[in-house]
């Protein structure tokens, strides 16, 4: 009787330890899945050709700049007409 309680103890301990495991590793790729970064489109400046992502860029008349200078010079302004 005492090894048959000793074998069962032991088999419900592997069985527990492997749950608790199973449990962590779910919640860890929950976690990678949940702090992924979103995916943003990437536009080329019509000046110097860098690409920016779309939130971060200037859009005039549908051609995108990466800063002001660069939408100035885009559009024939120069620094004078301001």
């Amino acid at each position: 009787m005492g090894k048959f309680l000793f074998w069962a103890l032991l088999g419900l301990g592997v069985y527990l330890l492997y749950r608790a495991a199973k449990r962590r590793n779910q919640r860890q790729a929950e976690d990678q899945r949940s702090s992924a970064p979103e995916v943003e489109d990437m536009v080329r400046c019509e000046v110097c050709h860098v690409n920016l992502p779309r939130s971060e860029a200037i859009l005039t008349h549908g051609h995108f700049y990466c800063c002001e200078a660069h939408r100035q010079r885009g559009e024939g302004v120069s620094g004078d007409d301001i």
